[in-house]
């Protein structure tokens, strides 16, 4: 028979070896989470803050925003490693930008998708100089001055040049791109009269509409906003035209499946948590849904707008 002492010696042993998968492993998140969005002042850089206020003290770790503009896709997509603690706050120019011009990016094979967080209608808005009372109207002085109108937009594949670009193809016109290094600088360009339209994010052209700084005419979603419902939808007069400003988050390709899911169940009550009022004025609704939801979502639009642009002139 085994002494007291070997005995004692195997127990440990087994304890030892019965412990040896946890040790060495740190629960997640064990550090700081770094969300890479756009730049700072647009509706990137103000969602991934909201966010990141609302996740730290739910996580118990710090998390914080980095703005790396148009660069920060690639950060997430092709350098950080698999692991959950670099994401990416970003919108449609993750999975549109490849049909524009070449990217560093795969959106499917490069990115997990986490969940699309918010959406928000883009208002086709034009300068008050502008003869046009509605959608309708814009049309037809398009049609009868071909090349002649222009729009603004802050880059090529973001939300204003997509949805404008659409509007071209849909209406069968011709109203030229204005680009612009930024949301903010393309409004300017509108408020100042350098173009005379530009299909614009609700929150920031929402007070220059009340001041009459420009004429609002239409949203760009589907069927009237709960934000700004006075608007009839670019649907009523172009059947079938829909495009939304979203933001979603995401993880690099190889994160595991479990963090995935665990990072959308925190990041999505912490959109439910944030002040909705706040949301409501900024002219953002929460989506929140589930990862498998967000890719169905992205595949869907890269196969409606793909052609599209493959059809449409985006590079005017």
């Amino acid at each position: 028979m085994l002494s007291r002492a070997a005995m004692g010696v195997i127990s440990a042993g087994m304890l030892i070896l019965g412990a040896g998968p946890a040790i060495g492993q740190d629960k997640y998140p064990a550090r700081l989470i770094r969300i890479v969005t756009a730049t700072p002042g647009s509706n990137h850089d103000w969602g991934a803050r909201l966010t990141a206020q609302e996740l730290t003290p739910r996580l118990g770790q710090r998390v914080i925003v980095e703005n790396r503009g148009t660069f920060a896709i690639e950060v997430v997509a092709r350098e950080a490693p698999p692991d959950g603690y670099t994401l990416l706050f970003y919108g449609s120019t993750v999975w549109l930008q490849p049909y524009l011009t070449k990217a560093n990016w795969d959106p499917v094979g490069d990115l997990a998708p986490i969940t699309l967080a918010m959406s928000s209608p883009n208002v086709l808005v034009v300068h008050p100089s502008l003869p046009v009372k509605s959608v309708k109207d814009l049309i037809a002085l398009a049609r009868a001055r071909p090349g002649a109108l222009n729009y603004s937009a802050g880059g090529g594949g973001s939300t204003p040049h997509i949805a404008a670009e659409l509007f071209n193809y849909m209406a069968n016109v011709r109203i030229v791109r204005v680009n612009y290094k930024g949301s903010g600088p393309s409004m300017i360009g509108l408020l100042v009269g350098e173009v005379q339209l530009m299909f614009a994010a609700l929150g920031p052209i929402v007070p220059h509409v009340k001041q009459g700084k420009v004429r609002a005419l239409a949203v760009t979603t589907p069927k009237r906003s709960r934000l700004i419902p006075d608007l009839p939808p670019v649907g009523d007069t172009l059947p079938g035209y829909a495009s939304e400003a979203v933001i979603g988050f995401f993880a690099p390709r190889k994160t595991s499946a479990s963090i995935v899911k665990f990072l959308n169940q925190e990041i999505v009550q912490s959109l439910k948590a944030a002040d909705q009022q706040v949301l409501f004025n900024a002219g953002v609704e929460i989506v929140g849904n589930s990862p498998e939801e967000f890719a169905a979502f992205i595949k869907s639009e890269m196969t409606r707008m793909g052609q599209v642009i493959k059809s449409a002139s985006f590079n005017n």
